[in-house]
């Protein structure tokens, strides 16, 4: 990459992050997550990386309406369960798809390795996303959303949110008070990036599990084997799968931009050609 267009992207971000701050945020649940609704009000913490979350959040980012094409992506940052990577795994990914005409939604989910943290690694996380996915539905129609084009990306732990989700495709309750619950949390496609191992199947997975695209460092030891792990598992199924392992990259290169390997700076355009490749970016 020249220099020129290094800076040309380091504009483009620092600008995309000012726009973040008008951008709406939307409550999960009106009243704070379920069994813990006295914990709503507690005020996070952390500017980039963001802690202490008790009142799980979607951050809206629609594209402009000369882009739009009705596609629409959850955005899972990570952070190790820890902390959620709000800005460079999330807003500037939110930002990047934006520009593909893709409308974008970041969520910041509870977090059940931070220190005295009450929450289930192996509940609370999948009840965020669920919910996440329901609303997004449930506002499609006032997002100008194609239904059958709403899909997940997951960085880090953010891919173990994300497994989550895509392999728990539960079905809504007709019969829920809530009209958010009534909806599916079906996933129509997944972009998993350096994923953890939580939440992936050992055995199996569905044959209608959604279309995926994994991304990896070679050197990034302990995330090579979940990617591995799903491209097998989508092989056995015979379902769409595009995986790019790169020799080099470590963990935790977000969108590339930093990273002085052309390979992993290109990455996000692999990921552009194949929502292009597979009907994902169509206009309406």
């Amino acid at each position: 990459m020249t220099s020129l267009k290094c800076a040309c992207l380091a504009s483009l971000l620092a600008a995309n992050l000012s726009a973040a701050e008008t951008t709406k945020v939307i409550p999960l649940w009106p009243d704070g997550a379920p069994g813990f609704e006295s914990r709503h009000n507690e005020p996070e913490q952390g500017e980039g990386s963001i802690g202490n979350i008790h009142n799980p959040s979607l951050t809206v980012f629609l594209p402009s309406k000369d882009k739009a094409n009705g596609a629409a992506v959850l955005i899972f940052p990570g952070g190790g369960f820890r902390t959620v990577v709000f800005n460079a795994e999330g807003v500037e990914p939110a930002r990047y798809l934006n520009n593909l005409g893709v409308a974008a939604f970041v969520l910041k989910y509870r977090l059940p390795r931070e220190t005295n943290s009450p929450y289930s690694l192996s509940i609370h996380p999948r009840q965020d996303a669920q919910r996440a996915m329901r609303l997004v539905r449930s506002r499609a129609t006032e997002w100008n959303l194609d239904t059958n084009r709403i899909g997940a990306v997951g960085f880090s732990a953010g891919g173990e949110v994300l497994a989550e989700l895509v392999y728990h495709p539960a079905e809504g309750d007709n019969r829920a008070a809530d009209p958010v619950e009534r909806m599916n949390c079906r996933t129509d496609f997944q972009i998993s990036i350096y994923p953890g191992p939580l939440g992936v199947p050992t055995e199996a997975i569905s044959g209608d599990a959604p279309p995926a695209f994994f991304v990896v460092a070679n050197d990034d030891d302990s995330h090579v084997g979940p990617v591995i792990a799903q491209l097998g598992l989508y092989r056995r199924a015979k379902r769409p799968v595009e995986v790019h392992l790169y020799a080099h990259g470590g963990h935790g290169f977000k969108l590339g931009a930093s990273s002085k390997l052309a390979s992993i700076r290109a990455w996000p355009q692999r990921m552009a050609d194949w929502l292009e490749d597979n009907g994902f970016l169509r206009q309406p």
